[in-house]
């Protein structure tokens, strides 16, 4: 199977991460996955703007992996975007290398589900945050899908860290296998929503 789905994951501070570190343990190793630590990759931000180019044209779904720092994406994520997605490649009148493919994130956060929204001391969902994401998805004519989150994730037993682990898993592999109704998938705030039916 050609790898269908790109996983860019970007964590600063990879060695004192307990959550993360469950989550990803398996996935260079599903067939159809390309697994990318870009801190790894890049500990100092010289990006090769023509290799990631070529991985983002290869594959079908681009997923950023990461822990929310102050409401947005770790900063290596910004600097990929802005010097990867180039105009006249990834948008303008000739940038349409992007176009059709899909983007979502996976995201933990530290605070609790419900401190995210109008009511919370956060103010806004994850989703609300995610706004300048899903306009980059929609310029560079993209489908952009609800993100797979995990609040609250310091509190987080390893047995539950397990569970979401084997759940994004699922997510994944249902991707691969074409099991999901993106048209369903585009009403719901979180990907999370969708794994009991995708279990079945």
């Amino acid at each position: 199977m050609n790898p269908r789905i790109l996983i860019l994951f970007a964590h600063p501070a990879f060695e004192k991460s307990r959550v993360n570190r469950v989550l990803i343990q398996n996935l260079s190793g599903i067939e159809g996955i390309t697994f990318r630590d870009l801190y790894q990759e890049y500990p100092d931000f010289d990006i090769h703007v023509a290799n990631e180019k070529a991985l983002l044209e290869a594959h079908e779904l681009l997923v950023f992996h990461y822990p929310m720092y102050w409401y947005s994406t770790p900063s290596l994520i910004k600097e990929y975007l802005d010097l990867v997605l180039e105009h006249g490649w990834a948008y303008g009148m000739k940038g349409n290398a992007l176009e059709g493919k899909q983007m979502m994130h996976v995201i933990t956060t530290g605070a609790q589900e419900k401190t995210y929204g109008k009511a919370g001391s956060n103010h806004f969902t994850i989703r609300q945050l995610l706004a300048p994401m899903e306009q980059t998805a929609s310029l560079c004519k993209m489908h952009f899908l609800p993100p797979f989150v995990v609040y609250g994730s310091l509190l987080k037993t390893e047995q539950e860290l397990d569970a979401f682990r084997q759940d994004l898993e699922v997510l994944y592999h249902a991707f691969l296998d074409k099991g999901i109704d993106f048209e369903k998938a585009a009403k719901v705030s979180c990907l999370n929503s969708l794994i009991p039916e995708l279990k079945k």
